[in-house]
């Protein structure tokens, strides 16, 4: 699985099996400013033999021993403010984020957009170090000159418990191949100092040319670009949690009509970001239901492009005991824009 590699050595120092730096550490809170100095020991690399092992199994036992590894007290990562560090030969890439106040909801949590926002970011980040990021976000300066881009196809998030305000998160990003015009990218996004996990990630992208708009299989120079950036592994989830099932869509409870998406909406590739069709989607969701649920997974299956332009319908369908909806998004007159599934859990009093 591809989170065990971050278990391996980075510059002689042992890491964890998320990817952050391990230290057996004493916290003093500075005189000022609240930030905490640590004491830090560092510890002799052991993990060789546990990695190889850990590498064979299946994917499901790979996470089941991620979930279930020994926890270290008073364990606490590394520079937390830091940017981001790559680990692992340029193939695992980890940065860290603060949950500011415009980053909550009405529930004083992070959105699900914000730590979409979060994955997003990490990942251009990833391959911006490994030096390949050229004159667009995400590509290549093999795509660059043959006009390609990277295009989200699916994505995939399931969500264990949100953070609050002032919450210190860290973005595990890994890419796996896949197919003849695809990647996998997988994240994990955790708090930087407990290692509690918030969330898992899995997503496909699929190429696609810039200016004729139709997909495009991998040409054989942006694969040797790409290649030595893979981890062969397992994606972190299984494919089939992934996978939409067939709905009607003449029978959706809740529809929202005349959305319109806003300039700022717009990505660097002049179509509505992945992220912007989230909130779109949602717009359907009664607000009754809103307040008493939280959302717990959500699926994306995106068919069509999207632009300023479009006067678009969000329709939602809810199951009888509540916990599962299926969601539509479509250019009014019929034009199928995305498709979606949200699992949702019961709010607790606060």
């Amino acid at each position: 699985m591809a989170a065990t590699s971050m278990m391996m050595l980075m510059q002689g120092r042992e890491v964890n099996s998320l990817g952050t730096l391990r230290f057996k550490s004493k916290a003093v809170p500075s005189s000022s400013n609240g930030v905490l100095m640590v004491r830090a020991s560092l510890q002799a690399p052991t993990m060789k033999d546990e990695v190889k092992t850990i590498l064979k199994m299946t994917a499901p036992n790979q996470w089941n021993k991620l979930l279930h590894r020994n926890e270290v007290e008073d364990e606490m990562v590394a520079n937390p403010f830091a940017l981001g560090e790559i680990v692992k030969d340029n193939r695992i890439f980890s940065q860290n984020f603060t949950i500011k106040s415009y980053d909550m909801g009405p529930s004083r949590t992070a959105t699900i957009e914000t730590l979409m926002n979060f994955l997003q970011e990490t990942a251009l980040n990833h391959i911006r170090n490994m030096g390949l990021l050229n004159d667009g976000l995400g590509s290549t300066p093999e795509m660059s000159e043959k006009k390609l881009i990277w295009v989200l196809s699916n994505m995939h998030v399931v969500v264990d418990h949100y953070p609050s305000w002032d919450d210190n998160v860290q973005v595990d990003n890994w890419f796996i191949s896949s197919g003849n015009n695809g990647q996998c990218t997988e994240w994990i996004i955790r708090d930087c100092w407990t290692k509690k996990i918030y969330a898992r990630a899995t997503s496909k992208f699929v190429m696609m040319n810039k200016e004729t708009r139709k997909l495009s299989r991998i040409p054989e120079g942006v694969r040797r670009e790409m290649e030595p950036q893979f981890l062969h592994c397992s994606p972190i989830m299984d494919g089939d949690s992934s996978r939409l099932p067939k709905f009607d869509y003449s029978r959706m409870e809740h529809v929202r009509t005349g959305l319109t998406p806003r300039w700022s909406d717009l990505d660097a590739n002049q179509h509505v970001n992945n992220v912007k069709y989230v909130g779109l989607m949602l717009e359907s969701v009664p607000k009754s239901f809103l307040k008493n649920h939280e959302l717990s997974g959500i699926t994306m299956e995106y068919r069509k492009e999207c632009g300023k332009e479009d006067v678009l319908q969000s329709l939602t369908d809810c199951s009888i005991d509540a916990d599962e909806c299926n969601h539509l998004l479509r250019i009014e007159g019929g034009t199928v824009v995305a498709r979606g599934r949200t699992q949702w859990r019961p709010k607790q009093a606060n």
